[in-house]
């Protein structure tokens, strides 16, 4: 399964939105999209410096504006968050509550992709990166093979 291979980003997002430690990245209330708080997540997991990830692997990167694009080249779509948020899932508890779509440290996203799923691994296999090539294809309506 692509969970065991960290080594596509989807597999490396999944491993660290299902780990209690990290906290700047977590499922919605739903377990249908992410939350990613941009200030805490750049000092968490793109500091270069032991943070709350541990044994989770970072990213390549140290800017904020690579995961953006990341995400949006394997079909992530970001989300409006209304006035008071969305509603938030059961990672951070009741300090959660009274989240907003910025946080005092800066802004907060919500990204959604159909094959990423609390509790549905086996969907990571579904999600493609979104080369040149494989965005005609799925515009023309073909299938797209997996790497």
């Amino acid at each position: 399964p692509a969970a065991s291979r960290p080594c596509t980003f989807p597999a490396k997002l999944w491993l660290l939105v299902n780990n209690p430690r990290v906290r700047s990245v977590r499922w919605d209330a739903r377990g249908e999209g992410l939350l990613i708080d941009q200030a805490l997540f750049e000092r968490e997991l793109l500091g270069g410096g032991p943070g709350a990830a541990g044994e989770a692997e970072g990213f390549k990167t140290k800017n904020f504006g690579s995961i953006i694009r990341q995400l949006n080249l394997y079909g992530f779509h970001k989300l409006t968050m209304g006035p008071a948020g969305p509603a938030l899932g059961h990672r951070l508890g009741p300090a959660a509550a009274g989240d907003s779509s910025d946080s005092p440290d800066g802004p907060r996203h919500h990204f959604w992709n159909p094959h990423f799923r609390h509790n549905r691994p086996d969907l990571l296999v579904r999600i493609k990166r979104l080369t040149k090539a494989n965005k005609e294809k799925l515009d023309a309506g073909l299938k797209v093979p997996s790497r």
